[in-house]
């Protein structure tokens, strides 16, 4: 029978409060044994038990999930061993099935020293099992998120997710294992306390996927799992897999482990405090980029200086007798785990540190990546073997770059899609395009329905399904101040539609770090297809399309500002479809930045070079035929450019052509949708025109006017440019 044990977790408050009361919250294991301790009814909070009555004033319970939620503050507690059967409560609080654009993620609130408080109150010796808890602060998911299996490292405390709780509550139900102190479960033990609970909540969700995140000691166990399961659909994610222990760099030193003087051990959390992370990155996780250096070196003194103590109570956390036993385990989970890998179907994602100084991750990740059959690396060179406490790997951000999040057994683009967080936002902002915004200093115009152009985008439509159309520059450079534009002065999701090969996995790259192209899904970016764009517009989203496509973005030298659209009015029968408001806009700029010197025509004369372009050319999908006319040629290279003093970025949003009520009139009739199709065009054709006008017109045109304006006057995005 399945016992229930008494652990005390710590728990915060999900508010802004200063005062974050404790509490303390009972979680029933998954191991055999006699059953006393609290039961299915109550939850005890600073002492006090919740039964009865207060159950209906707010408590829920569903399949194991207990939620209190005050004025002040959320209790939440798991039952672990999801046997109980208790029927789901009433429930108050309506959960949501959607997220706020540039919603708080939480990253850069808990640090490595929350990590050492939480855990001080998890190790209390209690003689229980292992068992699986839901942090609180990972609070309510949205409606029919999948399952989040947490198995922990070295440590076992069950809480290295302590940075990303919240941003991972919102889209994932999460339960992490918690292995206590003086537990001596063997490995094998431990692959059935998670099988157990896999196959139980594939029983209950069997069209949902059931993510495994294994964090080195827990990357050999969820792997087990996922190898004796191969049938069930996982998603596994590794952050530095321990199954490379065998070749770890300290494999000489590790029997010392059981020779150590124990007057000496206390030196040992030291010694490993050094190996396991980084400690400068640890200690930048909650400083904000956008401070003056002088004062982010300064708060980052502050934060070395606050984890010194923090770090003696690794020697608690991890005692004398308790780090041989793990380093048994180890042992025995790589050998167990690697014996058994060929096994694994499961879709798998390896985080891999370039400064692990414990494990050779970068090689285990490329080993993983050729023994399993469906497996994605990334590289983050910066950081160390606790990748997961550091700074600079938002995890989320991770799952979602990659094409890792879904609800069902295919990913898809648009239903499966989560929008950025602020966090998000503001590193696209400050550090993935800073420069290009810095250089290019974007000045947005738009049209309002009387036809006045204004200054900013204030004419663009708030509600949807809105269709952008608009004109590419030299390789598509406009894309990603057009988008971060939106987010910054409307807080509007633009979806970009781009060509496939764009947003396609780098085969190529042996250690492929998180690069522009999986931003780019972060950001909202699907790939062109009929389906994708009918999905979007029902949705009622604001979608981003450029006719021309690769043709346009790949021009030849002369062809600036030239559009390459298709002979037929492909978009603007599907925007009628569903009533969607068209914005014909244009953009100028790119021969302020940059002259291309070398182009198709020029590479093509160039040996080998040219045979790179044909093969690459060759093995691109193709998403329009011949037919389509000129810009059905989608030859694929990069252009050789010069740069030059970088000028500006102008975008124009012409009037917006509403096509709601003309359904009938523009599908049936293909003499209406072709004189729309040809209106549309010559609307971004004039705002081409009128913005290479008006740009003369600009007094801050060049980057060094821009930037001593900024420095006298105001933020970089405020910089004026010429009366519209």
């Amino acid at each position: 029978m399945a016992s229930v044990v008494t652990s005390q977790v710590l728990s915060y408050f999900l508010t802004n409060s200063e005062l974050k009361p404790r509490s303390r919250v009972r979680v029933q294991s998954v191991s055999s044994g006699d059953s006393k301790g609290l039961p299915s009814d109550s939850v005890q909070l600073n002492g006090a038990s919740l039964t009865g009555e207060e159950e209906k004033n707010g408590v829920l319970i569903d399949r194991g999930i207990r939620e209190k939620e005050k004025t002040r503050g959320r209790v939440y507690a798991w039952n672990a061993s999801l046997k109980c059967g208790v029927e789901k409560t009433c429930v108050k609080d309506v959960i949501s099935s959607d997220l706020d654009v540039l919603w708080d993620d939480g990253y850069g609130n808990k640090t490595v020293k929350d990590y050492f408080e939480e855990a001080k109150d998890m190790i209390r010796p209690d003689g229980g099992p292992p068992r699986w808890f839901c942090p609180v602060d990972c609070g309510q998911p949205l409606k029919d998120s999948p399952v989040l299996l947490f198995c922990p490292g070295l440590d076992g405390v069950g809480s290295a997710l302590i940075l990303h709780h919240k941003a991972l509550g919102k889209v994932f139900e999460v339960r992490c294992l918690h292995i206590p102190v003086c537990d001596r479960t063997p490995f094998e033990g431990l692959v059935t306390i998670v099988e157990e609970t896999v196959r139980l909540e594939h029983a209950s969700s069997p069209n949902k996927p059931i993510y495994l995140l294994g964090d080195s000691f827990g990357g050999c166990l969820v792997l087990a799992v996922a190898a004796r399961n191969p049938e069930i659909d996982l998603v596994v994610i590794l952050a530095n897999p321990a199954t490379s222990f065998e070749r770890s760099q300290l494999q000489p030193l590790f029997p010392l482990s059981e020779t150590w003087p124990g007057g000496l051990y206390n030196a040992v959390p030291y010694l490993l405090s050094c190996i396991m992370g980084d400690p400068v990155k640890m200690a930048s996780v909650n400083i904000e980029h956008r401070l003056p250096r002088r004062l982010q070196i300064e708060q980052l003194f502050q934060n070395l200086i606050a984890l010194l103590p923090c770090v003696s109570d690794l020697a608690d956390i991890v005692p004398k007798d308790t780090l041989t036993w793990k380093l048994k385990l180890l042992k025995s989970a790589a050998s167990y785990t690697n014996s058994r890998i060929h096994a694994v179907k499961a879709e798998v994602l390896v985080l891999s540190s370039g400064n692990d100084y414990m494990l050779p991750s970068g090689d285990e990740a490329q080993r993983l990546k050729s023994s399993l059959k469906n497996c994605t690396v990334r590289y983050f060179k910066d950081n160390g073997h606790t990748i997961l406490l550091e700074d600079g790997v938002n995890l989320l951000t991770v799952i979602k770059g990659t094409g890792k999040y879904r609800h069902s057994k295919t990913m898809d683009f648009v239903t499966d899609f989560v929008p950025p967080s602020m966090s998000e936002f503001k590193y696209g902002y400050d550090e993935l395009v800073g420069f290009l915004n810095f250089a290019t200093g974007s000045a947005m115009f738009s049209t309002l329905d009387d036809g006045k152009i204004v200054k900013g985008l204030h004419g663009v439509p708030n509600d949807g399904p809105v269709l952008f159309v608009g004109n590419h520059m030299l390789m598509g450079l406009e894309t990603c101040s057009l988008v971060l534009e939106f987010l910054r002065e409307r807080n509007i999701m633009v979806r970009g539609i781009a060509h496939p090969v764009v947003l396609g996995e780098r085969e190529q790259v042996s250690s492929p770090e998180f690069s522009f192209t999986d931003w780019m899904k972060v950001m909202g970016a699907v790939p062109v297809t009929a389906s994708n764009l009918f999905k979007l517009l029902s949705i009622k989203s604001h979608v981003l399309l450029y006719p021309g496509g690769a043709r346009e973005s790949l021009h030849h030298r002369g062809e600036e500002y030239k559009l390459f659209w298709p002979d037929q009015p492909e978009f603007v029968r599907m925007a009628a479809r569903f009533g969607a408001t068209i914005v014909p806009f244009g953009t100028v700029g790119e021969d302020d930045i940059a002259e291309l010197v070398l182009d198709y025509n020029d590479q093509m004369k160039i040996p080998v070079l040219n045979d790179y372009i044909r093969n690459a050319t060759r093995s691109s999908i193709r998403i329009r035929d011949k037919s389509k006319g000129e810009v059905a040629n989608q030859e694929l290279y990069i252009p050789g450019l010069l740069p030059k003093l970088p000028g500006r970025f102008y975008f124009l949003f012409g009037k917006p052509v509403s096509t709601s009520g003309r359904k009938e009139e523009i599908l049936k009739d293909r003499e209406n949708a072709n004189q729309l199709y040809l209106h549309i065009k010559s609307e971004v054709e004039g705002c081409i025109a009128y913005l290479l006008k008006k740009r003369e017109e600009d007094p801050y045109r060049n980057l060094a006017d821009r930037t001593l304006y900024r420095a006298l006057h105001s933020p970089f995005h405020e910089v004026p440019a010429f009366d519209p």
